[in-house]
């Protein structure tokens, strides 16, 4: 088993806490912010992008736990020098259980991982009844401000956002693009969601919005539940239903 965890991933940090592996959890990022406490006791080794890794190796760590899209290339190639090294990639639903059954496997926490897995199984069945009589809403993501950037295809979001029956207007673009903001219009979304993170959108992003349209209703969102892809998905549900009542 693999008793010394670096976790270079927020979403990750959780689902590692909520499958019992705290006491395991030796490094993580200044961006691992659940559970809330968890940034005081453990060594903060950099960011997502940037990392310390004279930290890491100095942690002597048995596994570190990576993700290709938070994490660069050179971030997982030099993790790779220190110690066993797995990298996620999560697009779907499914990639996320698989993740989940990964940890319980590497871990030895294979009852908490079907017990978390079941429980998430049953909140997706129960959603999709639940989103099965509603319309269609066209909508545009964004992500980023000064470049404004968007989610678009082929990325965990989009796939939540067609899940949520939410028409992605930026579907035909690739991951996360910049985007013209005067090409809004043209593109009708009916909803303009600002997300809360990376970029930390507030009140204020929606006054700025609306210079670029009067038509689209633009909404602050809870980015966590749109993209972090562990055990926060055990609540994503039921914040989508309120979103959509």
């Amino acid at each position: 088993m693999y008793k010394r965890i670096v976790s270079l991933v927020p979403s990750q940090t959780e689902l590692l806490v909520d499958l019992g592996l705290e006491e395991n959890i030796v490094g993580i990022t200044k961006f691992c912010t659940h559970p809330t406490h968890i940034i005081k006791i453990k060594t903060i080794v950099g960011g997502t992008k940037n990392i310390k890794i004279d930290k890491i190796k100095e942690l002597q760590p048995d596994i570190i736990l990576c993700n290709k899209e938070e994490n660069t290339k050179e971030i997982v190639d030099a993790c790779k020098q220190i110690a066993f090294t797995h990298v996620s990639d999560i697009f779907t639903l499914t990639d996320s259980l698989e993740l989940i059954s990964s940890y319980g496997s590497f871990f030895e926490k294979e009852v908490e991982a079907k017990k978390m897995i079941s429980n998430l199984e049953s909140k997706i069945i129960d959603f999709k009844k639940f989103i099965s009589n509603k319309e269609n809403i066209k909508v545009a993501y964004f992500i980023w401000r000064n470049p404004w950037m968007v989610a678009a295809n082929n990325t965990f979001i989009n796939h939540l956002l067609e899940l949520n029956r939410f028409e992605n207007v930026y579907a035909n673009e690739k991951r996360y693009p910049e985007v013209d903001m005067q090409d809004i219009e043209r593109r009708e979304p009916e909803l303009i969601f600002l997300s809360s993170e990376p970029f930390p959108f507030k009140e204020k992003h929606i006054n700025e919005i609306k210079q670029y349209t009067n038509k689209a209703t633009p909404i602050l969102v809870d980015g966590e539940y749109f993209s972090w892809y562990g055990s926060r998905l055990l609540k994503a549900f039921d914040y989508f239903k309120q979103l959509h009542n």
